[in-house]
């Protein structure tokens, strides 16, 4: 058995185990595997080849999952992309497939979940099908099924990020990347065959897209649900969640009827987290795990059990970091192979191997704190500020969910910090500048403090620049909690 085909690994080591739930079935290895051989057969049929470019343009699931497992298989690129209008993913897909007519023509395969079929249409793009009564054709013995003997160090997927420019970069994995960032993450963070992890983030994110790889290399069961996450969380014993979607279950086990959760571990990620969230899950027997890491090098790099010490946690296996000046390289297994353009990879690391992530941090006692990012400091009065840094004091705060700190301009220091607020209670009753005065320098406590708006969320972060942009707007307007 080839490691790059897993699932038929297990087909063999646990036929009968289950291990996918989807909404409508629940598959065992065995069965997972004829259907993937079913829709390799269908692809290969419908022309794609090896070193293909599959772009799928849709939110989790189950065809989703289907599609990666059979383009590995068929030694094809999957290129992950969120559903968007058409000018934005035209963009992509011209990152993606060569538009000058003296380059190689490449064969261009789109994929649409059925939720995020939109009016783009063009006549040399191939609309592909995973049409459930092509996947239920007379299947061909494993022998005649169509693979790629190809290594795992071939490019496997492709996942966007936007670097500072904000023009998307395509970030390229081969699945030996995916597989060293999962088994390095498994080597301290409890994840066994009898457990269940749910895809609770989006596959055309990096740590949505990690799951899928621990769920291979653990032989577990993975659960694609509805997208109602108090639904879908039931059942799993492990989620990767945001510190929001961590706090709506909490909430609702308050309530006088609560739902009972079978959920034992969850890996947070994608803000500081509040240790008062942490106690509170706690007490609940959910173990939580908070995460750094991005989308360059396939998701954690570092992790650690939620305690009172402010950090990320230590370097995970597989895994280098070192720091320059404060500033975080990181190294190792799971660092991408480059960026992808029109068929061509540009590699992201330097000379000696390293790749900057423009983040910043110090070590704590073997743990990596992260300050924030490069282009989030500012100078004040001629001292450099960390709006992250003082983000991650203000969300220990016991009644704070959430906080936001951005600069805003002022004549006498040139800048200086003010921070919106997401809390269990009315803010202004929270005296947060005393309570910042014995945790930060005077000269980091913000200025002044404002409700958080309720915007928009295109992604699982809160926008730090849909923030400026909406104080830029409504300061006049703005209700102040509380000024220094």
């Amino acid at each position: 058995m080839s490691e790059h085909f897993l699932w038929q690994t297990w087909a063999t080591v646990q036929p009968d185990q289950i291990a996918l739930i989807t909404p409508d079935t629940a598959y065992s290895w065995q069965t997972l595997t004829v259907r993937i051989h079913a829709l390799a057969n269908s692809l290969s049929q419908q022309g794609v080849r090896p070193g293909a470019v599959v772009t799928v343009v849709a939110k989790n699931a189950p065809e989703l999952v289907l599609l990666h497992l059979a383009n590995l298989q068929l030694g094809a690129i999957t290129a992950l992309t969120m559903p968007q209008p058409v000018l934005p993913l035209r963009e992509k897909l011209n990152v993606l497939y060569a538009t000058e007519p003296n380059l190689k023509a490449q064969a261009r395969f789109l994929w649409f979940s059925e939720q995020a079929r939109n009016s783009f249409s063009e006549p040399d793009w191939q609309a592909l099908t995973t049409d459930a009564t092509v996947l239920d054709l007379e299947i061909q013995s494993e022998s005649d099924t169509p693979h790629c003997p190809a290594e795992v160090n071939a490019i496997a997927s492709i996942i966007f990020t936007s670097g500072s420019s904000g023009a998307p970069k395509a970030v390229a994995h081969t699945q030996a990347q995916h597989l060293a960032s999962a088994r390095g993450l498994l080597d301290v963070f409890s994840f066994q065959q009898t457990d269940c992890w749910l895809l609770s983030l989006p596959m055309y994110h990096a740590s949505g897209l990690s799951i899928l790889y621990r769920w291979l290399s653990a032989g577990a069961c993975l659960k694609i649900g509805c997208g109602k996450l108090e639904d879908d969380i039931q059942g799993v014993t492990h989620a990767s969640l945001v510190a929001t979607q961590l706090k709506r279950l909490l909430d609702q086990l308050e309530q006088p009827q609560p739902k009972r959760l079978k959920l034992s571990h969850v890996l947070l990620g994608g803000s500081d987290v509040p240790l008062p969230l942490c106690q509170q899950a706690a007490q609940r027997g959910i173990e939580t795990w908070l995460g750094y890491g991005m989308t360059e090098a396939a998701s954690t790099v570092t992790a650690k059990q939620v305690d009172a010490v402010a950090s990320a946690g230590r370097v995970l296996p597989n895994r280098l970091v070192q720091l320059r000046h404060n500033r975080i390289y990181i190294g190792g297994q799971t660092l991408a192979s480059g960026y992808y353009h029109q068929g061509q990879l540009t590699p992201l690391n330097d000379a000696q191997g390293w790749f900057d992530t423009k983040d910043l941090g110090l070590w704590v006692d073997g743990e990596l704190r992260i300050i924030g990012r490069a282009d989030n400091q500012f100078i004040s009065g001629g001292e450099n500020i960390h709006c992250e840094e003082i983000e991650a004091v203000l969300n220990r705060h016991p009644a704070i969910h959430q906080s936001i700190v951005i600069p805003v301009a002022c004549d006498e220091y040139g800048a200086r910090p003010i921070a919106l607020i997401d809390a269990a209670e009315d803010p202004s009753t929270l005296n947060l500048p005393h309570w910042l005065a014995n945790q930060l320098d005077c000269f980091k406590i913000p200025d002044a403090f404002y409700p958080m708006p309720k915007l928009p969320q295109a992604g699982i972060k809160v926008s730090r620049q849909a923030m400026k942009d909406w104080f830029a707007d409504h300061a006049g307007d703005a209700r102040l909690i509380k000024t220094l």
